[in-house]
């Protein structure tokens, strides 16, 4: 049977992770994450092959730091307009659990405002995080985007 509040642990810390990224605390956000770890946002929702297929995003350590250092330099064009992000979390699902680490899903509506006009960017998120002693740390992030197939605008954030 599951441990509930490890369960709850991991909501909280998504949670925790989503408000870091719409408060655009990068640094904190990198920090979150195990060096090994990978952010991917797959243009094809079904896929699972990361490493061998085209995507939005497949981040490991080194591309994540160069993310946020473009995040943060304002040296990104996309993100001169871009007024802010709100995200919103639910349905969780506990999808497997060790002793070594724990992974579930949720919903995420990621709402962006640019130019005065909201965006909105369903999508479905994959987190597989480790257990450490010092509390939970992010290895994968998958955010299967629900309207990726279709024109993305250009992205100045994090999903």
């Amino acid at each position: 049977m599951a441990d509930t509040s490890m369960f709850q642990q991991a909501i909280d810390f998504i949670n925790s992770e989503a408000d870091l990224l719409d408060h655009k605390a990068y640094a904190d956000w990198l920090g979150l994450w195990e060096r090994d770890g990978i952010y991917v946002v797959p243009v094809d929702i079904h896929e699972s092959d990361f490493a061998n297929t085209l995507n939005f995003a497949y981040d490991d350590h080194a591309m994540r730091e160069m993310r946020v250092a473009r995040l943060e330099s304002g040296e990104s064009v996309s993100g001169e307009a871009q007024e802010g992000t709100v995200r919103s979390l639910s349905r969780f699902r506990l999808l497997e659990e060790s002793d070594q680490e724990i992974r579930l899903r949720c919903a995420m509506f990621l709402s962006e405002v640019r130019l005065a006009k909201p965006l909105l960017y369903p999508a479905n998120v994959e987190y597989r995080l480790t257990k450490t002693r010092a509390g939970l740390r992010l290895h994968t992030k998958v955010v299967r985007l629900i309207n990726a197939g279709h024109h993305l605008n250009t992205v100045a954030f994090i999903f």
